[in-house]
C-alpha cells in the first residue's frame, strides 16, 4: 500500500525559505511521477511541481524560479526547496505520487498535508 508522510512546513516572513519533505513507502517508488500540490480554503488544488521517474520536471508558473522539486530515489524521498517566499504560496502543502504524471490530478495517494504560511 502507498503511502506518503511529509515533513516541513511553516511559518515563515515574507522572502524567507521553507523545505518540504515527504517520504514514500510501499512501492516501487523510482518508478512513479510525484509532485505537490497546494490548496487554500475555498479555492481549488493547484499543482506546484512535478517530477517523473527520469527527473524530468515541471513547475507551475508562479513558483518558477523560486521552487525547486527533487528526488532520492534512494531514500525514497520527494523534496521541494521553497524559496523568496511570498504571502501567495500560503496554502496546504501536499505530495502526490502515480504510476502517470498525467494521473496525478485523480490520484489515490496523497500525504496528510502539512500547511505554509508566509506573513507580509
Amino acid at each position: 500500500q502507498v503511502q506518503l508522510a511529509e515533513s516541513g512546513g511553516g511559518s515563515v516572513q515574507a522572502g524567507g525559505s521553507l523545505r518540504l519533505s515527504c517520504t514514500a513507502s510501499g512501492y516501487t517508488y523510482r518508478t512513479y511521477c510525484m509532485a505537490w500540490f497546494r490548496q487554500v480554503p475555498g479555492k481549488e488544488r493547484e499543482k506546484v511541481a512535478t517530477m517523473d521517474n527520469n527527473g524530468a520536471t515541471t513547475y507551475t508558473d508562479s513558483v518558477k524560479g523560486r521552487f525547486t522539486i527533487s528526488r532520492d530515489n534512494a531514500k525514497h524521498t520527494l523534496n521541494l526547496q521553497m524559496n523568496n517566499l511570498k504571502p501567495e504560496d500560503t496554502a496546504m502543502y501536499y505530495c502526490a505520487a502515480e504510476v502517470f504524471c498525467s494521473w496525478l490530478e485523480n490520484s489515490k495517494y496523497w500525504s496528510q498535508g502539512t500547511q505554509v504560511t508566509v506573513s507580509s
